[in-house]
């Protein structure tokens, strides 16, 4: 068995029309939902390595995580630039060329690609959205992260976490 989590990065700004899509940074929410989160998985999971798209939005994200999630340093984000994608058939591709003494694998990327990717392990229809700043938690029938492509439908999700449902949200 793997383990999957997914965090989608918070909620970003768009009020900089001059900024490239990478280059755009969280919004008040974003910057008030990404600790909040981090401060909840903390409670919840051992810190781990992530692998961070490289958009700026998404950074930010893992760094407010990071602060507020005890135990998790800096070091425990790795940037992949693989993972800046809207495309979940390329987080797959990316998902199956890791290295399979890994039992864990987190992430903080992009939407639509995670809610797909989401829907490709489980099912069609499991999830509608995973919203800014949702962490999605999945098991995989797999011993080999290159067995990914081929456990279609065969996955489990064990766990959502949405910043709407934590104490103290609008």
């Amino acid at each position: 068995m793997k383990n999957l989590y997914l965090l989608r990065h918070a909620k970003s700004s768009w009020d900089d029309p001059a900024l490239s899509d990478g280059e755009r940074p969280l919004n008040g929410r974003g910057r008030r939902d990404a600790p909040r989160m981090g401060e909840a998985l903390g409670t919840r999971l051992v810190p781990m390595t992530f692998h961070v798209s490289p958009a700026e939005r998404a950074q930010q994200t893992f760094r407010a995580v990071q602060k507020n999630w005890k135990g998790l340093k800096k070091q425990h984000g790795v940037t992949t630039q693989a993972l800046y994608t809207f495309d979940y058939r390329e987080v797959l591709d990316w998902i199956s060329l890791q290295t399979d003494d890994l039992e864990r694998l987190a992430m903080v990327g992009h939407n639509p690609a995670f809610t797909d990717l989401i829907n490709y392990f489980v099912g069609p229809g499991t999830l509608e959205n995973l919203p800014t700043a949702g962490w999605a938690e999945l098991m995989l029938p797999i011993d080999n992260w290159s067995q990914a492509a081929g456990s279609e439908g065969q996955g489990e999700l064990v766990y959502l976490l949405f910043p709407k449902e934590l104490e103290g949200a609008d």
